[in-house]
């Protein structure tokens, strides 16, 4: 597999007047950052949305101008891989309540000239969806190739088909569910927790001050680390060793996993918002298109699935992406699933690179040669 990138990329913003929530309130004016990668064909039929998860955002691959890191999934986008930007127009955007460039809790509120923090309305991911095809419109394409994206990026690809399906030819939703179980949202509830018992959160009012949250923001994302991956991956990456070996423990990171997290907790807080951790678990919580909210009955879809899962996630264990296979199934959709055996838990629809390359990019060439074609086929 090549190790070519789309190299130098910036990012690029768009604006609209106003967005209509689910709720019903309006957020004015929406501002959605984003990054694109390749060239759009002529007849605009070469387009792919990738969609980011959680702590993600709009870059997706390529170098920012001074930075020695890569976008978050730079190892699937680029030419020759399983995103080939030589013969797709790759899109990824930043979600709105984010913190990376589109509108969010941190955002300037117009009404009162100061950051929205918790003025900022609640949002969903259909309301990620619906600012997304605004975009998408913009750029001037009428039907996307495919919609990709794993953990909430693989929601936000269900919620492309629940909403638009004749928008879309091809959904790859990866590492995901129909909806969050119990224990999903009592994970991203300790999360908050956390977050709103740092005394710095202020109740969301912290923009101005010199002390921000970034404690429980950082607790937060430790606890949220540890569903990442596996018993067996923290076995084989940290096993019990310690950073140094004495006979009198410290209330310190004295094993190598405590460092590692403290590590991913202090780091997280240097490049994400309180506000956007709490808006955006919020959203994916809310979340729900099980039964016959993914497809309604009497609705038929032309859109193609290969459903991706890893045997080591139990954050979103496989059974919940049989679920979203079975719903489609019993719609007589084309749908294909793919469970790889992975050590790396949750995190593999990141590590797990040759695996998804091959049956992303054989899945995407027979959609980009058969844009009509729906028989059921294998990988």
């Amino acid at each position: 597999m090549t190790e070519k990138s789309v190299g130098a990329v910036r990012p690029k913003t768009f604006t609209i007047d106003s967005l209509k929530l689910v709720s019903g309130k309006y957020l004015k004016p929406v501002t959605q950052c984003y990054e694109t990668y390749g060239t759009l064909n002529k007849d605009k039929t070469n387009a792919i949305l990738v969609a980011h998860a959680f702590s993600g955002d709009a870059h997706a691959a390529g170098y920012y101008e001074g930075d020695k890191n890569p976008g978050w999934w730079d190892s699937l986008i680029g030419p020759g891989k399983a995103l080939d930007t030589d013969k797709y127009y790759v899109i990824c955007a930043n979600v709105i309540g984010g913190c990376k460039g589109s509108t969010g809790p941190s955002s300037v509120n117009p009404s009162t000239g100061r950051p929205y923090a918790l003025e900022f309305p609640s949002i969903t991911i259909e309301d990620m969806v619906n600012a997304q095809e605004r975009l998408i419109d913009h750029l001037g394409i009428a039907k996307l190739l495919c919609v990709v994206g794993g953990s909430m990026g693989g929601m936000q690809v269900l919620q492309w088909v629940a909403s638009f399906p004749d928008k879309i030819q091809s959904a790859i939703p990866i590492a995901t569910a129909l909806k969050h179980s119990p224990q999903q949202i009592a994970f991203d509830e300790v999360g908050r927790q956390a977050v709103m018992s740092d005394t710095a959160w202020n109740y969301g009012n912290y923009y101005d001050k010199t002390e921000k949250p970034e404690r429980g923001l950082a607790v937060a994302r430790m606890i949220g680390h540890i569903t990442y991956m596996s018993d067996k991956s923290m076995e084989d990456k940290f096993s019990r060793r310690l950073k140094e070996k004495n006979g009198d423990f410290k209330f310190t990171a004295d094993f190598e996993v405590e460092g590692y997290l403290r590590y991913r907790g202090d780091s997280f807080v240097k490049r994400f918002d309180a506000n956007s951790y709490l808006y955006i678990t919020k959203a994916m919580d809310y979340f729900d298109l099980s039964g016959d909210k993914l497809i309604p009955r009497g609705r038929n879809i032309k859109t193609r699935f290969l459903v991706i899962a890893f045997k080591s996630d139990w954050l979103y264990p496989s059974y919940q992406s049989q679920d979203i296979v079975r719903q489609l199934k019993i719609r007589d959709v084309d749908a294909t699933y793919c469970e790889i055996s992975s050590d790396y838990g949750h995190d593999a629809f990141i590590l797990e690179v040759e695996e998804e390359t091959h049956l992303i990019k054989h899945f995407l060439d027979k959609s980009y040669h058969n844009n009509n074609e729906t028989k059921t086929y294998e990988i």
